[in-house]
């Protein structure tokens, strides 16, 4: 199995608290995806931070044009590889 791995950002924390939650009820993602903080550069403040949801595809059954899709509906994007 090859290590696939989607990378979708989001503005803020509870954008990417819900798209890890609907994850699994829109695509069937059984694993947890991994949610990340991502400070910009130079950035102190915490709110200007954009958050990634990290989901694990090895069996790259994920459509990545669904998944930007999926993130554009919280004012979010997927990130290429």
């Amino acid at each position: 199995m090859s290590d696939v791995r989607h990378v979708l950002v989001l503005p803020d924390r509870d954008a990417a608290e819900a798209v890890a939650e609907e994850l699994g009820e829109r695509f069937g993602v059984d694993e947890e995806p991994r949610l990340v903080r991502d400070a910009l550069a130079g950035e102190d403040d915490a709110e200007d931070a954009q958050w990634l949801v990290v989901l694990r595809d090895e069996r790259q059954r994920l459509d990545p044009g669904a998944l930007d899709e999926f993130a554009a509906e919280w004012d979010g994007w997927r990130e290429e590889p």
